[in-house]
């Protein structure tokens, strides 16, 4: 889920959107999918537009 959403969103992100990537990978990953999912309430740190495209969900191919 996050290695999809770095491939799909990175090559538009200017520095501060780089940065907060940077800073949610040092997060564990079962936070960040809850984060994603609305299971858990985004820290304020991580809140903004790009939790906010994460939390789409449309950058994970489901097969179906």
């Amino acid at each position: 889920m996050i290695g999809c959403f770095f491939d799909t969103r990175h090559a538009g992100w200017d520095a501060a959107a780089l940065d907060w990537f940077e800073r949610l990978l040092e997060e564990d990953d079962v936070d960040i999918m809850a984060w994603a999912l609305g299971t858990q309430s985004v820290p304020a740190a991580f809140e903004g537009p790009e939790m906010e495209a994460m939390r789409r969900l449309d950058y994970v191919d489901i097969p179906r």
